[in-house]
């Protein structure tokens, strides 16, 4: 079974059903999450850029910096282009119980009050229930809620709450760990300083034993 998905909760199509108890039938969903859905004008973003380096004293006309603005349109271009994900899960047969822990997954974003690039890794798991999902889709999955001007505590958040409502697995954590480039290159100048935010949902939110095993298997203890 297939279902349409859009990553903002009000365009969300309904989850996936559970299977009624008793019943002894599995659906196989395979959850696909819309990419974006908006035109981008590439001419016009280079013509804003250009007037943005002009209204902030840059001289766009020498040599190194007249192709600057068509540059910089295509790299945010890029930087927001959240691909379409097809989350792929498969029967839990084995019925296998134990956390699904995915650590140190790379990712890199725009925080959106300055948007200024922030990066770091993410640490994104699971306890299984009838399904579960391949291996790569939980990095594909913090690659796609990253691909738009974010801020960490939403991305975190975002991940964490999407694996629960279209998986539905006993419980669901993220954490991430993040330099803010907003943080080190202006303002405090906070060389060196990270952000660490989390996300718990089901029993790794109300079992602090589940939680702690999540944070020692990530390797976020001492």
């Amino acid at each position: 079974m297939t279902q349409e998905l859009a990553p903002e909760p009000a365009e969300l199509a309904p989850p996936v059903p559970r299977r009624a108890p008793g019943t002894g039938l599995r659906s196989r969903p395979e959850l696909r999450i819309a990419g974006r859905d908006t035109a981008v004008d590439l001419a016009a973003a280079e013509r804003a850029a250009a007037d943005f380096l002009a209204a902030l004293g840059v001289d766009a006309d020498r040599a190194g910096l007249r192709e600057t603005p068509a540059r910089m349109a295509r790299a945010y271009a890029e930087l927001f282009d959240a691909q379409p994900l097809q989350l792929t899960t498969f029967p839990n047969d084995e019925g296998y119980g134990e956390l699904v822990l995915a650590r140190a997954i790379p990712f890199r974003t725009v925080c959106e009050h300055h948007l200024l690039p922030f990066s770091g890794v993410a640490h994104v798991g699971y306890l299984p229930g009838e399904r579960i999902l391949g291996l790569s889709k939980l990095a594909r999955l913090v690659e796609h809620f990253a691909a738009r001007p974010q801020t960490q505590e939403r991305l975190t958040k975002q991940v964490a709450d999407c694996l629960a409502e279209r998986l539905h697995p006993p419980g669901t954590g993220v954490v991430l760990e993040a330099e803010h480039s907003c943080m080190t290159v202006r303002g405090v100048r906070a060389l060196g300083s990270t952000t660490v935010t989390s996300a718990f949902t089901g029993t790794l939110s109300t079992d602090a034993g589940a939680r702690a095993e999540f944070l020692a298997l990530a390797g976020l203890t001492g």
